[in-house]
């Protein structure tokens, strides 16, 4: 009898649930003010990548091109919040918070950080807009790359790797347009809520 119940799961409680949702809310949270969890995480990733398209490679060889993507993407990531938090007249603390309230669809309540909000909604904004003119030619290079690796792949006789790798740029693709359709509509959420106050 006791083999048939070691397989039942027991029904989680409540307070099991919010646990749960605390934890992913703090890592998230951390994941958004620490610079360090988003370089380990970065690195982690960079790892992984690296060590599947480099299998027969030396896993130091991994570790250091892991390290160099790691720098690469911290550098430009400090750039543009140093960038952002100089126009808003914040720190890098300060920005991740208004951030949260932007994605939140939290409207400050002080005039000092309302107007950091929208200096903050008007900086992305006019960022936004000048990404836009690039994004056709980046998806075109996207899918040269895409399409590319087919071909080589259908003249190399192997086309597994190229047609998952070509799966995969589409969806990033994709993945990209909606985030900035996501990312746009709670701008002008936020912005309009403002002219409201």
């Amino acid at each position: 009898m006791s083999g048939r119940t070691r397989g039942i799961r027991k029904p989680m409680t409540l307070s099991r649930l919010l646990q749960e949702v605390c934890a992913v809310l703090s890592l998230k949270r951390l994941l958004d003010r620490s610079p360090t969890a988003q370089a380990v995480v970065v690195f982690l990733l960079g790892l992984g990548i690296t060590a599947l398209f480099r299998r027969d490679e030396h896993p130091a060889v991994w570790v250091l091109h892991s390290a160099l993507y790691t720098g690469i993407a911290m550098t430009l990531l400090a750039v543009q919040r140093r960038r952002a938090a100089r126009a808003v007249g914040t720190d890098a603390g300060g920005l991740a918070d208004l951030n949260r309230k932007i994605r939140h669809h939290e409207v400050p309540q002080e005039p000092e950080e309302q107007a950091a909000v929208r200096r903050l909604v008007a900086e992305q904004l006019d960022q936004m807009e000048r990404a836009r003119k690039w994004l056709p030619y980046w998806l075109g290079a996207m899918g040269i790359v895409a399409i590319g690796l087919v071909v080589l792949g259908a003249f190399s006789g192997s086309l597994v790797f190229p047609l998952v790798f070509a799966a995969g740029m589409v969806a990033l693709c994709f993945w990209v347009l909606w985030m900035r359709r996501r990312t746009l509509e709670r701008l002008h959420w936020m912005r309009q809520a403002l002219q409201h106050k």
